[in-house]
This record gives C-alpha cells, structure tokens and sequence, in this order.
C-alpha cells in the first residue's frame, strides 16, 4: 500500500527552530499537512482532534516529556487513532537506556540528533512504508 503523502503529521518540539527544521524536511520529502505543537500536553490535544498519520516529538520537553507524551498516547483506551499511531522520538541523547525506555514506551523509531533528510526518510520509511 502506497504511503499517502497528504497525511496530517504532527511535529512536537519546544525548539522552534527544530520544528522549522523537521517541517522543511519533510516538505522536501513531499509531506505538506504538518502541524505543530510545542509540549507534549499541547500535542496530545492534538491528536484527541484531529487523526494524523505520523508524531515525530522531541524527547526533552516541559511540562510534558516526549516520552510522557508516548506512554499516554500508547496508553490511550479506546481511540485507534491515538494509541496505534506511528511515533519517532527525536533527541540529541543516544544513551542506551534512553534508546530502551522508549523502545519499551512503544515507540515505533528513534532519531539522535543532528539528522538530514536522508535519514528522516529512512526512519519514516521503516515506520510507515515505503514513499
């Protein structure tokens, strides 16, 4: 099944600049419908709204984590939407047990910053398919 490219993704970072940065990189990967937010309370209101296709969240955020953020959309009863939707973490930590917390978080992929466009499409490709 072909990737829809027209998919809403939703970018969660308190790093404006890094949102700027993960957003024209995925224009430049074709995906165009891509919202912000900037703490992972903001982004879980988010996603009770509106159904997106892909969550890529920065790891270090306040009030709440990226991994905060994870464990309750994975935890999330009842709403498909919410709970199976694919996750990358992104975060300039690759300590191992972070790696791990996530992994057992349920994330779907893992990004240490910095990264390109290259590597952005790698990870997506290996969340959501090939595009």
């Amino acid at each position: 099944m072909a990737v829809d490219k027209n998919m809403n993704v939703l970018v969660v970072d308190d790093y404006q600049t890094m949102i700027r940065i993960i957003r024209n990189l995925l224009k430049q990967l074709g995906f165009n419908n891509v919202d912000e937010a900037t703490d992972g309370g903001a982004a879980y209101s988010m996603l009770e709204k509106k159904k997106y296709g892909l969550v890529i969240s920065d790891w270090n955020m306040e009030p709440v984590s990226g991994l905060e953020l994870l464990k309750k959309v994975r935890s999330t009863q009842g709403n498909d939407n919410i709970t199976k939707v694919p996750f990358i973490m992104v975060t300039a930590e690759s300590k191992t047990e972070n790696v791990i917390a996530a992994k057992q978080a349920g994330v779907n992929n893992y990004i240490v910053k910095p990264f390109n466009a290259e590597t952005l499409k790698t990870k997506i490709t290996s969340v959501i398919g090939e595009f």
